[in-house]
């Protein structure tokens, strides 16, 4: 039998250096000039893009990980260095993902590459699926995409928001209705090729965090894209909407929500985002209390301030812990009967709201300027809570799986 460890092996240790160093040499020192541009660091990108983290083969190679850390350690890593910019080189993998999980092996082979493009001309990608009116209640979703048989096309109409890269995007993944009796069962992905008519960015967001991230809407006006952007094919389709109906009419048992079942698989890597930022913050504040030094001495010998930066570690700790647990069940196949996945996103998500916040606070006044990054930090914080489910939606998801009530 294999003796137990949590030890990082030789490779993942290699990788994860290589990591933090990209994120200390090139990431750290744009943070603030980005943050206050917020615009989308394209040199940053290619950067990462000349040295392999922006590519689908680094994200791929992280993925079949066999214990399931790749992907935590490098989001851990990136997002240590700045969250906003590491959400621009990571925020393409979201639509990968969404062809890789969906799609064909042409329909693989044909966009993943268009998203990246090369480091002389690198491209982004955006995962269209939040709406106006359809957040964490994505049964609620009105954009439709409509078959027209007679020109094997695909018709669609509505307004999506949140969208990270949305609009300027080289590739869209645009989540849609196609059969509204069956609710979240009825929805199918589409890709919207490059310069495809009718496709147009609504409002770019300016936002409280992540400001080097492009968010905005991508509105849908008789966008038309050929049959075979449909992801998985016509085919597959069908056959998935037969069934659903088939259980419909039967009143068979509910079947768990593949889009929920997704997130929850995804949602470890949020976590470790969360923990990359609260350890960032944390080890600001460590170095700011051993060097600040008030009525004679460094303030970290105060027990006010050393109880504090000992809760600080000790949850983020237990944060990761938590996501690399998931992690693992997620890459071994083990179920997460009680929302485990939920479980690491709520957690190192509230985390980091809460040791950004007491960063500030050691620094003082010195916290909340720009002059130091913990204020930045706190801003960028406040969207873990939010995105990829809220804390509330974990909650509930959480509370449902215990229960044994269905997820919907």
């Amino acid at each position: 039998m294999a003796e137990f460890t949590l030890d990082l092996n030789d490779d993942q240790k290699q990788v994860r250096d290589w990591l933090h160093g990209f994120a200390a040499d090139v990431i750290r020192p744009a943070a603030s000039e980005w943050d206050e541009r917020e615009e989308t660091p394209w040199p940053v990108i290619q950067e990462a893009a000349k040295v392999g983290i922006y590519s689908l083969d680094f994200y791929a190679q992280q993925f079949f990980d066999p214990t399931g850390l790749g992907i935590p350690m490098a989001m851990e890593e990136l997002f240590w260095g700045d969250a906003g910019i590491a959400l621009s080189i990571v925020g393409t993998g979201l639509a990968a993902v969404g062809v890789l999980a969906n799609g064909t092996e042409e329909q693989i082979g044909t966009w993943i590459p268009q998203m990246y493009g090369d480091a002389n001309d690198v491209k982004v990608a955006a995962f269209c699926s939040s709406e106006p009116d359809a957040g964490s209640d994505v049964a609620a979703m009105r954009t439709r995409a409509v078959y027209d048989e007679a020109k094997d096309e695909w018709v669609l109409n509505g307004t999506k928001t949140w969208a990270t890269n949305g609009g300027i995007a080289n590739v869209h993944v645009v989540v849609a209705v196609v059969d509204a009796d069956l609710g979240s069962k009825g929805h199918a992905s589409f890709i919207v090729p490059p310069a495809t008519p009718g496709l147009s960015q609504g409002q770019k967001f300016k936002k409280h965090g992540i400001r080097a991230s492009h968010t905005a809407e991508v509105v849908l006006e008789d966008v038309r894209v050929p049959g075979h952007c449909l992801l998985g094919g016509k085919e597959k389709l069908d056959e998935r909407l037969a069934r659903a109906r088939e259980r419909a009419r039967s009143g068979g048992e509910r079947v768990k929500n593949a889009a929920m079942a997704t997130f929850e698989a995804s949602r470890p890597a949020v976590g470790a985002m969360a923990v990359g930022t609260a350890r960032a913050a944390y080890e600001v504040a460590l170095d700011y209390a051993k060097t600040r030094s008030q009525f004679g001495r460094p303030i970290i010998d105060n027990q006010g301030i050393a109880f504090q930066l000992a809760d600080m570690r000790t949850q983020i700790d237990a944060a990761r812990l938590l996501v690399w647990r998931a992690s693992w069940m997620a890459t071994t196949g083990k179920p997460f009967t009680s929302a485990e996945g939920s479980m690491s996103k709520l957690y190192a998500s509230e985390t980091a709201k809460k040791v950004t916040a007491q960063a500030i606070q050691i620094l003082g006044g010195n916290g909340f300027t720009r002059e130091y990054p913990v204020e930045r930090m706190h801003r960028d914080a406040a969207i873990y809570t939010i995105f990829e489910g809220t804390s509330e939606i974990q909650r509930l998801v959480i509370a449902r799986t215990l229960s044994g009530m269905p997820i919907r």
